[in-house]
C-alpha cells in the first residue's frame, strides 16, 4: 500500500528472491526474523529459506516497508552459512549460523550493519480486528462508474438491529481509501482500518459501504495508470449515487482517509455528500505538502531536512506519473471553502505524512463557519490514527492498535448529532 504519497525510507526496498540449486542448506531451512538498526530506527527483515524438490529458494522481505520480489544473486549457501547479493539495490547479506542464529552483516549504500536473524516468524497481534459471527448484516454489492468503465465491488454493512429500524432513518457512510490501489478494508501492514471502523459504526447504528479501488481486488475496469484523484473521485461519486438509489438511508456521507479525505472535500464541494469525515486530509497544495512530508521524515530519521519545493519538483520530473503531476499542482483550498455540508476534519499530531500544523490548521481556516463542523487534533496519533512514538511509517506494522478508540467514538458521536 502507498499511503497518500510515496513514503521516504531509510533504505531502498530490500526484498529479494534467489534460487540455489543442488546445495545442502538443511540447518538453514525455515523462516528467520530480525531487526536492522540504522540511524536510530529499526527495520524488520524476514529471510525465507525454503526447500523445493532439488533446489532451495531464498527470499528476504522487508514487512515494515511492505515490499517484496526484487531478484538477488546467490553467492554462497551451505549448512551453516549463506551470502546473497541484490544487484538492483546494491545490497548484500552474509551470515553464519552461530548458537542457533544467523549472525551476519547487511551492506548497502556504503553502510555495513550488523543483522542477527532468529528462527521463526514474527507474530503480530491485531486485537481490534472483528471476527465472525457478527451481530449485524453485511451484503456484497457492486456499483458502476460508467464514464470511466469501472465496476466497483464492496461490502455494505447494515447497523445492528437495522431490520427493526424505521426505513430512511439510518445514516450511511461511503468509505474512500488513500492513494495507491487498496482493498475495501484499506489493508496496510496487516492492519484493516476500514474494517475496524465499519464494525464499530455498525454496532452503533450507522451503515457503511467500503469498496475495492478500481481494477483491484474484486473491482474491475477503469484506467489506473493514467488516473488522477479526479478519476477516483468519480468512482466515489458513483458510490454515493448507488447508496441514494437504495432509498434505505437518511443522510449519505463520505469518510475519506488521506487522499480519500481530498475526495471527500471534492464531493462536498460538488454537493454530492450530506456530510463528510476527513481523516488526515491535505489542506495545502500538493507540492507543498510533499516537501514538508519528506523533510519531516528525514528529520526524524536523523537526516538533513532542508528540501525545497523547487528541488522536490525537479526530482519528480524524471519519473512523474499523471497522478503525481496532478497532485503536485492540486490546491484543495477552493474545494474546502465550498464545502457547505457538515465536516469533521481530524488529524494526529504525530502524522509524518500529512502534517497537522500545516494541513489541519489550513482546513480550519478555510472551512465555512458552521456550528456543525468539528476540527480536532489528536495527541500522539500517526497517519493511521494509531498511538505512536515517533509517527514514522516504519512503526505502523509494529503497533498493535489499528485505530484509536477515541477516534472511533468521536466519529460515531459526531455523525449521530447530524
Amino acid at each position: 500500500m502507498q499511503k497518500l504519497i510515496a513514503i521516504a525510507t531509510l533504505l531502498s526496498s530490500i526484498t529479494l528472491s534467489c534460487l540455489a540449486q543442488g546445495q545442502s542448506a538443511g540447518n538453514l531451512i525455515g523462516t528467520w526474523t530480525g531487526k536492522l538498526k540504522v540511524m536510530g530506527s529499526s527495520l524488520t527483515l524476514v529471510l525465507h529459506v525454503e526447500q523445493a524438490a532439488n533446489e532451495v529458494n531464498i527470499s528476504m522481505d522487508s514487512p515494515d516497508q511492505s515490499v517484496k520480489g526484487i531478484a538477488c544473486t546467490k553467492e554462497h549457501l551451505s549448512d551453516d552459512s549463506l551470502s546473497v547479493k541484490v544487484d538492483m539495490i546494491g545490497a548484500t547479506y552474509r551470515a553464519r549460523l552461530k548458537e542457533g542464529k544467523l549472525d551476519g552483516i547487511f551492506t548497502q549504500m556504503g553502510m555495513a550493519l550488523p543483522l542477527v536473524l532468529s528462527k521463526g516468524a514474527e507474530e503480530l497481534r491485531r486485537p481490534q480486528h472483528p471476527t465472525p459471527p457478527f451481530p449485524y448484516k453485511t451484503e456484497e454489492v457492486t456499483f458502476s462508474n460508467d464514464a470511466d468503465g469501472a465496476t466497483l465491488a464492496g461490502t455494505l454493512t447494515f447497523p445492528q438491529g437495522f431490520e427493526n429500524m424505521k426505513k430512511g432513518k439510518v445514516p450511511v457512510v461511503l468509505m474512500v481509501t488513500g492513494s495507491g490501489q487498496e482493498n475495501r478494508d484499506e489493508e496496510i501492514f496487516d492492519h484493516k482500518p476500514f474494517l475496524v471502523i465499519a464494525d464499530y459504526l455498525a454496532r452503533n447504528g450507522i451503515a457503511t459501504l467500503r469498496y475495492d479501488d478500481r481494477n483491484f481486488g474484486a473491482s474491475v475496469g477503469g484506467d489506473v495508470q493514467n488516473a488522477t484523484t479526479e478519476d477516483f473521485m468519480r468512482d466515489a461519486a458513483a458510490g454515493i449515487d448507488f447508496l441514494r438509489s437504495m432509498k434505505n438511508f437518511s443522510k449519505v456521507g463520505c469518510l475519506g482517509h488521506s487522499e480519500g479525505g481530498s475526495i471527500a472535500f471534492m464531493l462536498a464541494a460538488r454537493k454530492k455528500a450530506d456530510f463528510i469525515v476527513a481523516l488526515a486530509a491535505p489542506g495545502v497544495k500538493g507540492d507543498t505538502l510533499l516537501v514538508e512530508q519528506a523533510n519531516k521524515i528525514m528529520k526524524l530519521s536523523g537526516m538533513p531536512a532542508n528540501m525545497t519545493v523547487a528541488q522536490y519538483r525537479q526530482q519528480q520530473a524524471v519519473q512523474k506519473t499523471p497522478w503525481m503531476r496532478w497532485f503536485m499542482d492540486y490546491d484543495p483550498s477552493d474545494d474546502i471553502r465550498a464545502s457547505r455540508c457538515p465536516v469533521f476534519a481530524l488529524n494526529g499530531n504525530n502524522d509524518c505524512q500529512v502534517l497537522v500544523d500545516q494541513n489541519l490548521y489550513a482546513i480550519r481556516n478555510l472551512l465555512p463557519a458552521s456550528k456543525k463542523n468539528l476540527v480536532k487534533e489528536y495527541p500522539s496519533l500517526n497517519h493511521l490514527f494509531q498511538h505512536s512514538t515517533t509517527g514514522l511509517p516504519m512503526e505502523y506494522r509494529l503497533i498493535e492498535e489499528t485505530v484509536s478508540p477515541e477516534v472511533l467514538r468521536d466519529i460515531t458521536e459526531w455523525i449521530k448529532t447530524l
